[in-house]
């Protein structure tokens, strides 16, 4: 079978590396959370290097990555066009590069986060990076083990997009609230256990609640939600990744666990900030920062912020590994913070080769990181430098947990990363079954039972089932 012979089912069943997720996103199927139209892209040309990227949290590194592209741009005397886009998966990216690609004039170079590099592949989006990744690899050591980059990035053996920063996210609690109640952070291991202490440590009648978590639909919230379903056994497919498997006892007590923490009414009310079930993004961000909630998981953001402004959570903060499942597999591991990706049919192909080996340069690299505040840490081992580990006291625990040789593979468990999840994701549809149980538009049951519907129409409407 030849390569443009492939649908998607065969793509799906020699791993998982397509999906519906890219039929959704070209079909323009509707998705959550945008809270503004997003700027058109801009349109690359021949001797004019075209280059988009993330807006980073600190001003700092997203300075020095504009002067390293500069730099770089001058030096090849190219033209240069950079400027920020918001490639989320919630976003419509996807819809606007495949337009792009169509028409012929792509921007040539994309550094982008949370986007489904399994979704720009299946839709013809990306040019094969393989040189790019194995000559960083010969330069800088192994991609990190602990971000899963192999099972997302490379694609029937090839590389499509280059692991550019290992990222993780960061499991927070209030160490001077668990001091005051005698809670040693080490003996929570699991959901239940945290969200005890969580309890524990609540005083509402004084504005600090201990639960700074959501399940709303949001990055965060995604992630806090997928994590609970997993950790009481519940997933979405099987290990195929093509055949739909939400609907069971597992999701169902998962379920359960969220409708009685959310419960108003119930027992866990007083460890609840207001507004909880409605959060976004930076919600627990300025909970946190504002030191009003005691547990809340987040990317090292929260963490990074709290240091830069000398808050005094910064102090009182301790980072704990993500929640262990019910049966005490451990769930760490970490997730790219980051792809360069280079267009098909991208003008300057092999110029934005080059630059992507530029910028992971620890001459350029190295400065990012070290601003950063732990969020745009090294992918390749050897670029964890002493300079770097010396930075920050904590920037080790993220290298521990980006290097965990067993990692978990996330939201996909038990199958691997693919775009069909994304397209889950993408629609919404774990966060909004959570909300409906904790709203009591549904039973728990019901709610799964709905959820695994309409994951099964996705499917089916993109021709895996």
């Amino acid at each position: 079978m030849t390569s443009d012979k492939f649908n998607r089912r065969d793509i799906l069943r020699r791993g998982g590396a397509a999906g519906v997720g890219l039929w959704a996103a070209s079909q323009g199927l509707p998705v959550f959370a945008q809270e503004k139209p997003e700027a058109e892209l801009p349109q690359g040309s021949a001797g004019k290097l075209t280059v988009i990227h993330r807006t980073e949290y600190f001003e700092a590194a997203q300075n020095l990555f504009r002067d390293a592209v500069a730099k770089f741009a001058a030096a090849n005397n190219a033209q240069l066009d950079i400027s920020t886009t918001n490639p989320e998966a919630f976003g419509d990216f996807l819809g606007k590069m495949s337009a792009a690609v169509r028409a012929g004039n792509p921007p040539d170079l994309a550094y982008t986060s949370t986007v489904s590099i399994p979704q720009m592949h299946l839709l013809g989006l990306l040019e094969d990076v393989n040189d790019v990744v194995e000559d960083a690899i010969s330069r800088y050591g192994n991609v990190m083990q602990g971000i899963n980059a192999e099972s997302i990035g490379k694609i029937d053996g090839r590389w499509v997009a280059v692991p550019f920063i290992a990222n993780t996210t960061g499991a927070f609690f209030r160490k001077d609230k668990l001091a005051e109640k005698g809670i040693d952070p080490a003996t929570l291991q699991t959901w239940e256990q945290r969200r005890e202490a969580a309890l524990a440590i609540s005083d509402p009648a004084n504005g600090f609640y201990g639960w700074g978590l959501t399940v709303n639909q949001s990055g965060d919230g995604w992630g806090v939600a997928t994590s609970i379903l997993n950790a009481f056994g519940g997933h979405f497919t099987d290990e195929t990744g093509i055949k739909v498997k939400f609907d069971s006892p597992e999701t169902v007590a998962a379920f359960e666990f969220v409708r009685e923490t959310y419960d108003r009414n119930g027992k866990y009310a007083a460890m609840l900030p207001p507004g909880v079930e409605s959060w976004g993004d930076i919600s627990n961000n300025e909970a946190w920062l504002a030191g009003s909630t005691g547990y809340t998981h987040n990317q090292y953001s929260l963490y990074a912020a709290a240091k830069r402004d000398n808050n005094p959570v910064f102090a009182n903060t301790v980072m704990l590994p993500q929640p262990t499942a019910n049966n005490g597999d451990h769930r760490n591991g970490g997730a790219v913070g980051g792809w360069l990706t280079i267009f098909k049919g991208a003008p300057n192909v092999e110029l934005s080769k080059k630059l992507a080996l530029e910028l992971l340069d620890p001459v350029n690299f190295t400065p990012m990181s070290t601003v950063a505040g732990g969020l745009f840490m090294p992918a390749y081992q050897s670029l964890w430098t002493e300079e770097l580990l010396a930075a920050d006291p904590n920037y080790a625990i993220i290298k521990e947990q980006v290097d965990t040789q067993d990692p978990f593979i996330g939201a996909s468990w038990p199958a691997p990363p693919a775009a069909q999840i994304d397209a889950i994701r993408a629609q919404g549809v774990l966060e909004q079954s959570m909300g409906n149980v904790i709203s009591g538009r549904m039973t728990s049951q019901e709610a799964v039972t709905d959820a695994h519907n309409k994951i099964v129409q996705i499917f089916e409407e993109g021709g895996i089932l």
